[in-house]
């Protein structure tokens, strides 16, 4: 039996932040990891996909200079995209730094699969190992692969193989049209991929706002990439050297490789968490709101199924660690949840959308304006598609979500995430001096900002949240 403060479980990026935590205020820390150090988000997930995106949006960019300053001619090579990503953004797929990283800080790291035994201990192997104060879990997530009869017998793709790729196939069918389906599915298109989405729901994003699928269903659309939605696939079979996925709704998609992209799962049931007494909802493990499951247990990221966001993972690792060593943190909220989409144009979305508030049985007051009727998005030109959506509590005169799809439209969310976290008022918001023109500034011209009559130059139909004033008599 070997004997620690602290046993994190999975040293993902939530698990190593939490590790190095520990670490730095003085406990005895082991680190237990089947895979690489840092986890999904800097090997196959936000890290190198994002390096894809800037990739594509840079070949796409360039293209839109036609009409705008003359014409501009651009050769994409693929090869040189993976050649970053392999060499620069994942070192080649080698955790040796983050391994250095670890031991440097003073903690063990023990390479393989552990699971729970007993209360504070959990087993790797044949070795034991004890924790004092108990054990942080953060074994993440993994993608979900849907029982389609035929897709294991012909072979597919999930996030992992898309980023590793050395060369693309000239069709791809991406089951799933959520965040992972519409960012690769764009950046392949731009790469000379005729890709297929294949979505179950009528809209792509379907836990986003309807105008936010609808801009970028048009943006795709306008790219080439074929959009079958309403429909889920009824099995998948080889048919003439390619992969032929058969439709529910009638018709097939024919490709080259094919991607699934359907969502994330947590393997919480094989990690041996009931042994302490942990509850297991929906297949990830409940927490109160300081992120412990158990007595001795604390569980942080995608395995708690909060968001599945490197964020979140990051945000819930702070509560742990500061609960583990004797504070009082302020309880998890997750009612301001920041998220973004990187297709082109950006998503950034946070709070409630409108149907949720009116799920929770609020008084709401909707403002839609479209960003091409904004100053910036109107100078901005090619590449200007994007919408602009604020929910708000019209009984407390406070926004409570907003949806803005604009390009860098996620660097717009730290603004609204602390004007809906903070309940500053509406009025407040509007008489707000904004940097014009902007695209934050277009935000403001969505709340009735720059005198509430500028705004209507653009836009003379659509009202913004705080109207002219009533005439006095």
């Amino acid at each position: 039996m070997e004997r620690c403060d602290v046993i994190v479980l999975g040293v993902g990026t939530c698990g190593e932040d939490a590790a190095l935590r520990l670490l730095r205020a003085g406990h005895d820390v082991v680190g237990i990891e089947s895979n690489l150090i840092g986890g999904e988000c800097p090997y196959w997930a936000c890290l190198p996909t994002k390096s894809l995106v800037r990739s594509a949006n840079l070949v796409t960019e360039a293209r839109r200079a036609n009409g705008l300053v003359g014409s501009v001619e651009v050769e994409a090579d693929w090869s040189v995209v993976a050649q970053r990503l392999r060499d620069e953004i994942t070192g080649g797929w080698d955790d040796s730094y983050g391994e250095h990283r670890f031991a440097a800080s003073g903690g063990r790291l023990v390479r393989g699969w552990g699971h729970i035994v007993a209360p504070r201990t959990v087993q790797v192997g044949e070795t034991f190992y004890e924790a004092r104060k108990g054990i942080v879990l953060a074994t993440g997530s993994a993608p979900f692969v849907p029982p389609i009869p035929g897709l294991s017998e012909v072979g597919f793709w999930t996030n992992r193989e898309a980023v590793a790729a050395e060369a693309l196939p000239s069709s791809l069918a991406i089951l799933g049209g959520g965040p992972v389906g519409v960012e690769l599915g764009q950046v392949f298109a731009r790469f000379g991929v005729k890709v297929s989405i294949i979505e179950g729901q009528d809209r792509l994003l379907g836990s986003e706002e309807p105008e936010v699928s609808a801009v970028v269903a048009a943006a795709l659309e306008a790219e080439g990439v074929e959009l079958r939605l309403g429909n889920t696939v009824n099995e998948v079979a080889e048919s003439a050297g390619s992969k032929l996925v058969r439709l529910s709704g009638g018709g097939s998609v024919r490709a080259d490789e094919i991607l699934v992209a359907t969502g994330r799962r947590s393997d919480a049931e094989s990690l041996g968490v009931a042994v302490v007494g942990a509850q297991i909802e929906n297949g990830f493990v409940k927490t109160d709101n300081r992120m412990e499951a158990a007595d001795g247990l604390w569980a942080i990221g995608d395995v708690t199924g909060k968001g599945m966001l490197t964020q979140v993972g990051l945000y819930q690792g702070s509560i742990a660690v500061e609960t583990i060593l004797g504070g009082d943190p302020t309880p998890a909220d997750y009612t301001v949840m920041p998220r973004a989409v990187f297709t082109d144009p950006e998503v950034g979305a946070v709070g409630l959308t409108e149907a949720a508030a009116k799920e929770e049985g609020l008084d709401t007051r909707i403002v839609v304006k479209n960003l091409q009727a904004t100053f910036r998005g109107w100078l901005h030109r090619s590449g200007n598609e994007g919408v602009i959506k604020l929910v708000a509590d019209d009984r407390e005169s406070v926004l409570v979500g907003a949806s803005v799809v604009a390009p860098t439209a996620s660097d717009l969310l730290g603004f609204l995430s602390l004007a809906i976290k903070s309940r500053t008022p509406i009025p407040e918001l509007a008489e707000m001096i904004y940097a014009f023109p902007s695209f934050y500034g277009a935000i403001g011209e969505a709340l009735g900002a720059y005198g509430r009559g500028v705004v209507r130059v653009l836009d003379p139909e659509t009202e913004p949240m705080i109207g002219d004033p009533s005439p006095t008599e």
